[in-house]
């Protein structure tokens, strides 16, 4: 599966991510498109989130997360409910962001990690 979003992903490379890197790039798009809602540009929050839910499903082929698919899954939807359902489960932008911040912190603490082994 080749991104049609992210130019030049592949499947090959984003597999090359741990499951914290790829969640922590969603939390990216999702972070932006919170701030773009925020602000009112819906258009830039539709866009934001079209590459959300891209790495999304690149992340839920990527075969070695098939025992967290059920959860990677439930994640998409309720980041599609809450901006484009009646939003059901009651989650805020704020919670959302929250939930989010978090796999960006814990990518930045591996990719950090890892520097330190190589140096």
């Amino acid at each position: 599966m080749d991104a049609v979003l992210h130019k030049g992903l592949t499947q090959e490379r984003w597999s090359e991510l741990s499951l914290m890197e790829q969640l922590g790039n969603i939390s990216s798009e999702v972070g932006r498109a919170i701030n773009r809602n925020r602000r009112g540009d819906k258009v830039q929050c539709d866009r934001a989130l079209e590459r959300a839910l891209e790495l999304f499903d690149i992340t839920m082929a990527d075969s070695r997360w098939r025992h967290r698919l059920k959860e990677i899954a439930r994640t998409r939807e309720i980041v599609c409910d809450v901006f484009y359902g009646d939003n059901q489960y009651k989650v805020s932008l704020e919670n959302l962001d929250k939930y989010f911040n978090q796999f960006a912190y814990a990518a930045r603490l591996e990719h950090e990690k890892r520097l330190m082994i190589y140096d």
